[in-house]
C-alpha cells in the first residue's frame, strides 16, 4: 500500500467521525435560533433605558470593552436569568439566549 493510500485513508476515516460532531453542533444553533425567535428578547437599536424599563434591572452589568477607537466602540453586556443583551454605545446590537450550548452560562467569569 502506498504512503498516499495510507494518508488518504486515515484522512477519510478522521472525517468521518468528525461529520457527527459538526451535525450535532448544527441542531444545537437550529434550536437555539429557535427559542430565540420564540422570545421577547430586547430588539436591536433599543437604547438601555428602554431595556431597564421593560425588562428590569438586569442581574450584571459587566464592564465595558473596547472605546479605545472608532473602529473598536465601546461594548457593554448585562446578565439577565435567561438571556444576555449586547450594546454598542447605549443601544441593543444583539441578545442571545443564556444558554449551555451559547457557551455564555457564566458570563461573569470573564470580566
Amino acid at each position: 500500500m502506498s504512503k498516499f493510500s495510507i494518508s488518504l485513508s486515515i484522512a477519510l476515516l478522521a472525517a468521518s467521525f468528525g461529520a457527527p460532531v459538526v451535525a450535532h453542533a448544527d441542531s444545537l444553533l437550529v434550536n437555539r435560533v429557535q427559542q430565540e425567535k420564540d422570545m421577547d428578547l430586547p430588539g436591536r437599536g433599543m437604547s438601555m433605558a428602554e431595556v431597564e424599563k421593560k425588562y428590569g434591572a438586569p442581574q450584571r452589568k459587566l464592564s465595558p470593552r473596547g472605546g479605545d477607537s472608532d473602529k473598536h466602540p465601546v461594548i457593554n453586556r448585562w446578565d439577565y436569568a435567561n438571556f444576555i443583551v449586547y450594546f454598542e454605545k447605549s443601544h441593543v446590537i444583539h441578545a442571545v439566549l443564556n444558554t449551555p450550548a451559547g457557551n455564555n452560562t457564566n458570563p461573569a467569569s470573564v470580566n
